[in-house]
């Protein structure tokens, strides 16, 4: 039978990361997370902001560290959803919220990360917020490790490639599950796994300065998360059979810039250097494909023998993304203009799309194409986890906020959605990114903003932090009380 509408059970919601709102980074314990050390300085200029987020160096580490140091890291204040989520929360049900995608600060159960016994007053305070999810029927759906790695694991243990850091994983895992498992039913293991290709510091805990080998850290570091994942996965279901898991990957469609077969082929390999990593996860093994791609790049993985048991026992229950852009590819990319603001690949500027502020090409008919491929691909249920369009909003007099942009962005999206559902996709849910203005993941900076709500607060924490609704927060309102029925 042909499904034309959004199932009723379908998960409206919003996104949000722990380091990216909390703030309360000095207090009840939490440690210093990989997030911590990023800083933004108001006289860098534009083009530099993200250029962190891609290398990080040691001296910077260092210097985090000091308690003397005068630099601003805005991701330990976050927007201060620590003192305010009850506040933010109710706002979130106002608007009809059916799930709230939010990750947990592994730094506030396990401040450095290889304690034996979890800090109370981190789990208290998840309490409190599932709790007060709960109250009002918003179902969370929680990502255990959000670009919050604790600092210490990556300082004093190398991050990822060192394998100890499974066993400290799954630690937190455990505890986590047991904790809530009466009030947690859906899990993401990693976020956006796949990006360990892009910035190995905050996905691994890999500081690439001076690295003998990164390509053989980054991989080998991936290969102990999806042995985490798995053993994640088992302890999981143990704590409560009725849980599901599943991955998330960074889902940036690519396709090729011309009929070239060169083209072709060079977006084929880039496709699956992404898709690898959710193949492992989702199929539960590596494809034929990566023995070529490892000895091209001179990997060679070090595991042990139970590692391909655990990973084909324990494959993930649906398959998570974020979709913001597509991105064209080209086997001779000297030969043309770059999409520079295209935050993952990079790639070639497509001339038949518009661009964001922050250089992003735009591509909702991409999302459809996405949802068809991957779930031909693994025929396992999706969850669109991000989408959204990052803007400089304007707070005009009488508080009024016209973003009118970020609403034809958001619809020409979902209508996407929509027509995968009719192709036959079966796709359970959309939460769009930053449902609440905070702190960017790349550039560190308030200013790109990607919320429903506003927050009162400048690139350099400076504001009240008052929360305005602004033009799209009645219109996403309207979007779940129609169920997806009307979007205009």
């Amino acid at each position: 039978m042909l499904q034309t509408k959004f199932p009723e059970s379908f998960l409206w919601g919003g996104a949000t990361a722990a380091n990216q709102l909390e703030g309360g980074s000095n207090v009840d314990g939490k440690g210093l997370s990989v997030s911590d050390v990023y800083i933004f300085d108001e006289n860098i200029s534009k083009e530099r902001w993200a250029d962190q987020w891609h290398m990080m160096t040691h001296r910077q580490v260092e210097e985090a560290q000091d308690p003397s140091s005068e630099k601003y890291y805005p991701k330990r204040n976050g927007i201060e959803f620590y003192r305010h989520y009850k506040e933010d929360i109710a706002l979130f049900a106002e608007m009809g919220f059916k799930c709230y995608r939010m990750s947990l600060a592994w730094t506030r159960i396990f401040p450095n990360g290889d304690e034996l016994e979890p800090n109370e007053a981190g789990l208290e305070f998840y309490d409190r917020v599932f709790d007060e999810l709960n109250k009002y029927g918003i179902e969370p759906v929680v990502s255990l490790s959000h670009y919050e790695m604790p600092l210490h694991l990556a300082t004093e243990y190398g991050g990822w490639i060192n394998r100890k850091v499974i066993d400290y994983y799954v630690r937190f895992a455990t505890t986590v599950f047991k904790r809530y498992k009466d009030k947690v039913k859906y899990w993401m293991t990693f976020n956006e796994i796949n990006c360990v290709k892009h910035h190995p510091y905050v996905s691994l805990g890999v500081i690439e300065e001076n690295h003998p080998h990164i390509e053989q850290a980054k991989y080998q570091g991936a290969h102990h998360q999806f042995v985490a994942s798995a053993l994640a996965t088992k302890a999981c279901k143990e704590s409560n059979p009725e849980a599901k898991v599943g991955c998330m990957i960074s889902y940036q469609l690519l396709v090729p810039y011309s009929c070239d077969p060169d083209d072709i082929q060079a977006t084929v390999e880039k496709q699956r250097e992404s898709l690898f990593f959710s193949d492992v996860q989702a199929r539960g093994y590596y494809p034929n494909y990566t023995a070529r791609m490892f000895a091209e790049k001179n990997v060679v993985l070090k595991t042990e023998p139970e590692d391909e048991k655990i990973i084909r026992e324990f494959p993930v229950d649906f398959v998570s993304f974020s979709y913001y852009m597509s991105s064209a590819v080209s086997a001779h990319p000297e030969k043309l203009e770059g999409a520079v603001g295209n935050l993952i690949t990079g790639g070639i500027k497509n001339p038949y799309l518009p661009t964001s502020d922050w250089g992003w090409q735009i591509d909702p008919k991409g999302l459809r194409t996405a949802l068809n491929q991957l779930y031909d691909r693994y025929q396992k249920p999706l969850f669109v986890a991000e989408n959204g369009l990052g803007a400089m909003d304007v707070l005009e007099e009488g508080d009024i906020i016209e973003d009118d942009y970020r609403i034809s962005y958001l619809r020409d999206h979902i209508k996407q959605i929509k027509e995968a559902i009719i192709d036959g996709v079966d796709v359970f849910g959309y939460t769009s990114w930053g449902c609440i203005d905070m702190i960017s993941a790349s550039t560190n900076q308030m200013s790109k903003r990607y919320g429903y709500i506003y927050v009162d607060q400048d690139d350099m924490g400076r504001g009240t932090k008052r929360r305005i609704k602004k033009k799209s927060f009645e219109w996403y309102k309207n979007v779940i009380a129609t169920n997806g029925e009307q979007l205009d």
